[in-house]
């Protein structure tokens, strides 16, 4: 599994993880989140930067994602191979 982010802020009412990556990330790609013992796997679904959609992300950018499960900020995000 490569991390490829890390979730900077987390807004609990929208269900939005803001990701800082350090690699690629492609609307479809399977990921997980990772915070201590909370985990969850899901598909990206969809992606915006500063509220315009995009279909990819490249490292270094903070990308919005909506997400299905709480997360936190700091939780890791992997790539999961599939």
């Amino acid at each position: 599994m490569e991390q490829i982010g890390k979730v900077i802020h987390y807004f609990d009412k929208a269900m939005v993880a803001v990701i800082r990556l350090n690699d690629k990330l492609s609307v479809g790609d399977i990921v997980k989140f990772i915070y201590a013992d909370d985990e969850f796997v899901q598909k990206i679904e969809s992606m915006e930067v500063e509220r315009q959609a995009i279909q990819f992300g490249e490292a270094g950018e903070e990308v919005a994602v909506k997400v299905e499960r709480k997360t936190h900020e700091g939780a890791k995000v992997f790539r999961e191979e599939g």
